[in-house]
């Protein structure tokens, strides 16, 4: 199933500010690692604003360096991505399902729920990945953060996918837990991998989804009962 779009919920209006702003800026980090030039370069340069989990097992930053703390590495790698089909991926899931959350929650505590969701995958992925010296970048984590949140606020909307047969409207729940079930699975397969090994990080993921049912209610709280209905 490929997700194209979603249904608004009653009450449901404006611009998604935060949402565009967050895809906007996505794209523009893209395209500064487009413009690193040769492939070690853009590797240096991954490798210098992602986060490897090793950096955190010793508590300083490792070379290539930056001019920023190693732990802000938390934070730029929610921006960088491996590709365009990684790049494009996030942005997908994000632009479906984070304009209601936005408009759920108001602009600037959605900012902040993203960047919290963000962290706490960070750490998920820094906490289960031993002394890795692989970095890891995107804004999967936050947008995991994101899914969980919908889920829980907008479990009756319907969400639009593209399949073989053509474009059906399924309920978010189905959409939303098939990815679920594709992270766990995909988890359980890299436990094999060394501490050294690539790959996605799945565990940030799982931790930024967790983050996001915990703490949707929390960054809603107050908010009309007609813009949560859905």
């Amino acid at each position: 199933m490929f997700p194209i779009g979603d249904d608004r919920g009653p009450g449901e209006s404006g611009v998604a500010i935060v949402t565009i702003a967050l895809i906007v800026v996505n794209v523009l980090a893209f395209l500064l690692e487009l413009g690193q030039g040769s492939e070690g370069a853009l590797q240096s340069f991954i490798t210098a604003w992602g986060v490897v989990p090793r950096e955190y097992a010793v508590h300083r930053d490792l070379p290539p360096l930056i001019p920023l703390p190693y732990w802000s590495t938390l934070v730029t790698s929610m921006f960088l991505h491996g590709g365009w089909m990684h790049l494009g991926g996030n942005m997908l899931y994000l632009w479906i399902f984070g304009d209601n959350i936005e408009r759920a929650m108001g602009s600037a505590r959605y900012l902040v729920f993203y960047l919290v969701c963000g962290l706490a995958a960070g750490l998920a992925h820094i906490w289960f990945s031993g002394g890795s010296g692989v970095p890891s970048v995107g804004a999967s984590g936050a947008i995991s953060g994101v899914l969980g949140g919908y889920l829980l606020l907008f479990p009756r909307n319907r969400v639009r996918v593209l399949t073989r047969a053509g474009v059906r409207s399924v309920p978010a729940i189905v959409v939303l837990g098939f990815w679920i079930v594709i992270q766990l699975i995909s988890q359980v397969g890299s436990i094999a991998q060394t501490s050294d090994g690539g790959g996605v990080a799945y565990m940030a993921h799982i931790g930024g989804f967790i983050a996001g049912l915990l703490l949707v209610k929390v960054f809603t709280a107050g908010r009309s009962r007609t813009m949560l209905a859905a």
